[in-house]
């Protein structure tokens, strides 16, 4: 069961059904109950109008026995004593109005009779009152039984005093039209509720046909670990097909990331492989031969190991998400600070506010004056500036420059240009990377272009401390 219900499908279809229920009781009852009040009121009024007929005959001075009551409803005429002057030769039992007998007893007085002629007509005649008040009940004619809306209507009826008219109208056509109506919701709810699960099921497993093809591909792909395979990406331009675009845009980064990471520990181990190899040589060498040893070179394959392996660990705390710190530095003094001591290096830096970690600023532009020094002829520039909200350290040398088409692969890890240059003065390549990295989790940017003494231009930009 929670198997069933645990799916999106199962889920959707029920949800769809139960609102669809809500709907439909809901508009049900409202019409049932339309209906009824409806049906009711024109029992009302067929009533009002039957004792208004019969209270017109009374105003008019009609004595009781003489009065024209109609045989289908039935109809009372009550004193203000309460007493029942007038009714249908039929009734046979009432109930509802304000006496239950059915048989007229003799009036308390008002009356004219005559020995011949008994009750006769009345010349003065009387006064309709107002109002009309309705009450239910039931009442037995002629052997049938059935529920009735009485009315009842007062008259002045001169000397006979006030006058109270019950007549009724049948509730039949309301309880069969009710009896009706809710039969057939009983009947073609249900199957309305079963047409639109049905639908509704049929329907969402065509939508979520193209996941469950997203989702078996995922797991092919997690069970061969071959990145290079892609989802299905249905035609129809909707979520799921941006779901498959969106997935398939995330296959291509992770794939890029992997074997980004692969080419990276086989160009570690590449350039770890060498100054260790070096070292050992020569440790190897000064344990049989001492007098032959090469302290300067050990030292330099231990600065050169020492070095990259700082650069690995920088790179590793990047790629991890590292995120820089919030310290407020001044720019201006930590280019000077970095160029200070470094021959034919001009710097021109005056104060500008930047946040972030002033160490890992600080080996970004160690690194593009170490860049810089390997390729300048003569010269240097370092400068700082502010351009709006950045802040802006330009670093250029008088060297060959990059070529256009290189300027975005020397950003690139473990790349050297120059093939001819030697290991040692090339370094391991990660200079740049590591620059662009930093940058880049600071909120910056680094470029390289032509700077005007016609060599590297290459230009750090930082968000500027508010």
């Amino acid at each position: 069961m929670r198997r069933l219900f645990g799916s999106v499908r199962s889920r959707a279809t029920l949800g769809a059904t139960l609102v669809v229920a809500v709907a439909l009781v809901a508009a049900g009852a409202a019409v049932l109950l339309s209906l009824r009040s409806n049906l009711i009121d024109q029992a009302g009024n067929e009533a009002e109008r039957t004792a208004q007929n019969v209270v017109a005959q009374l105003a008019a001075g009609t004595a009781y026995d003489q009065l024209d009551l109609d045989d289908d409803s039935p109809v009372q005429v009550v004193d203000a004593g309460g007493t029942l002057v007038a009714a249908n030769d039929d009734l046979e039992r009432i109930s509802g109005t304000a006496t239950d007998a059915v048989r007229p007893r003799p009036a308390t007085g008002g009356e004219d009779t005559d020995d011949d002629t008994g009750q006769e007509e009345r010349d003065d005649p009387g006064e309709i009152g107002d109002g009309t008040e309705f009450t239910d009940g039931s009442a037995t004619i002629d052997g049938d039984t059935a529920d009735y809306r009485f009315a009842a209507v007062p008259v002045e009826a001169g000397d006979r005093g006030t006058l109270t008219v019950y007549a009724g109208g049948s509730l039949d056509a309301e309880q069969s039209a009710v009896g009706t109506a809710l039969t057939v919701m009983l009947i073609g709810f249900p199957v309305l509720l079963a047409v639109v699960a049905g639908v509704t099921w049929l329907v969402t497993q065509r939508a979520l046909r193209p996941v469950e093809g997203i989702r078996g591909e995922m797991a092919a792909i997690t069970a061969s670990e071959d990145l290079a395979r892609r989802v299905p990406v249905p035609g129809t331009h909707d979520e799921v097909a941006r779901l498959a675009l969106t997935t398939n845009e995330t296959l291509a980064a992770l794939q890029t990331s992997v074997e980004r990471q692969r080419r990276f520990v086989a160009d570690a181990s590449h350039e770890l492989r060498s100054p260790i190899a070096s070292l050992r040589t020569q440790l190897e060498v000064g344990t049989a031969h001492p007098e032959l040893l090469d302290l300067d070179g050990a030292v330099e394959d231990t600065v050169r190991l020492q070095d990259l392996a700082s650069d690995l660990l920088l790179l590793a705390r990047l790629d991890a998400g590292e995120r820089p710190g919030d310290t407020r530095f001044d720019l201006g003094a930590l280019a000077r600070k970095q160029a200070e001591g470094r021959a034919n290096v001009t710097v021109d830096a005056p104060a500008v506010p930047v946040t972030g970690s002033r160490g890992q600023i600080g080996r970004v532009l160690t690194n593009l004056l170490d860049n810089a020094r390997r390729h300048a002829r003569s010269a240097v520039t370092v400068t700082v500036r502010e351009e709006g909200a950045w802040a802006v350290v330009a670093v250029a040398d008088d060297g060959d420059g990059v070529a256009e088409a290189d300027r975005e692969r020397i950003f690139e890890r473990f790349v050297r240009l120059d093939e001819a240059r030697s290991r040692d003065d090339g370094g391991a390549g990660l200079g740049l990377a590591i620059a662009r990295d930093v940058a880049v989790r600071h909120g910056g940017t680094l470029t390289v272009g032509r700077a005007p003494a016609g060599g590297a231009l290459f230009e750090l930009r930082l968000p500027r401390a508010r």
